[in-house]
């Protein structure tokens, strides 16, 4: 009798391990179709070129299963191959973009003239052919231009007024303004005398010029007044002309900020292309 109810122990024991076994195995199971139905899904997204969707059912692929170690591993060579073809995909639509701002830049250069000293000059500058150069010295004025490599300066001048000045200032009716930085001595400050005037020309490059040139393209179809800043303030309008001069410097600065932008992230993303492709080859 103690032998039959032993014996009856042992059963249910071993009965309920092969129920655990079969509900492990079941779930096991069961995970190991979640994963390869997420691959399934990766793989389709991926032929559709829709490589977003491709990484999130790649990254669910461990999530439904962490030792579905086969799929997981197939996973990963898909990540690489939509890696590859994301970048191969940017890259064309960074080239597009450039051929793009090149059209542009060469449209908006017509309005320039190029002038470089070869004795002195690196590189030369894209001056507006509103404002000549030759003509600006004969009255008070606001010049601008873009270096070669697209940065934008502007150049207070004034004829005939003594006031040693180091900043300038732009603002409309409504009292919105832009205000440069403040030029010193050391800088890019010139005052010279003839036998009859005085002429000073403050070059406001890069940084110093803090927006003014956008504030100016941005409301230049409104009143516009300069302030000259120095040892007291001198105040006049700026033309139409100038207005549209500086405003043609802003765009053309922009473009060829915006060119040489979309030349370094080609070649980010060249350089990832090829440590990608490098990744696959066989090792020496």
């Amino acid at each position: 009798m103690k032998m039959i109810f032993c014996n009856k122990k042992y059963m249910w024991r071993f009965q309920l391990v092969l129920i655990v076994m079969v509900l492990v195995t079941s779930s096991c199971n069961s995970k190991i179709k979640k994963a390869k139905h997420y691959l399934n899904l990766a793989e389709k997204a991926y032929a559709e070129g829709q490589y977003e969707r491709a990484k999130s059912n790649i990254d669910s692929i461990k999530m439904a299963h962490p030792k579905a170690f086969t799929e997981i591993r197939a996973g990963f060579d898909l990540l690489q191959q939509v890696r590859k073809a994301e970048n191969k995909r940017n890259i064309a639509y960074i080239d597009s973009m450039i051929d793009a701002s090149i059209s542009k830049f060469r449209e908006l250069k017509e309005n320039f003239d190029f002038v470089r000293d070869v004795n002195y000059q690196e590189f030369g500058n894209y001056i507006p052919k509103l404002t000549p150069t030759g003509k600006t010295l004969e009255q008070t004025t606001l010049r601008s231009g873009v270096s070669e490599k697209g940065i934008l300066f502007l150049e207070s001048v004034i004829s005939g007024v003594n006031l040693n000045h180091h900043k300038i200032k732009v603002s409309i009716p409504d009292g919105s303004y832009a205000e440069s930085l403040t030029v010193t001595a050391d800088g890019l400050n010139y005052t010279f005398k003839t036998l009859n005037k005085t002429y000073e020309i403050v070059r406001f490059f890069g940084n110093d010029e803090n927006g003014m040139a956008e504030f100016i393209f941005t409301f230049q179809d409104v009143p516009i007044s300069l302030a000259f800043i120095g040892k007291r303030i001198y105040t006049t309008s700026l033309s139409k002309t100038e207005k549209r001069a500086v405003g043609q410097s802003f765009e053309l600065s922009r473009t060829l900020n915006e060119l040489e932008d979309l030349k370094y992230e080609k070649g980010k993303t060249e350089a990832l292309l090829r440590y990608l492709e490098r990744g696959k080859e066989p090792a020496n």
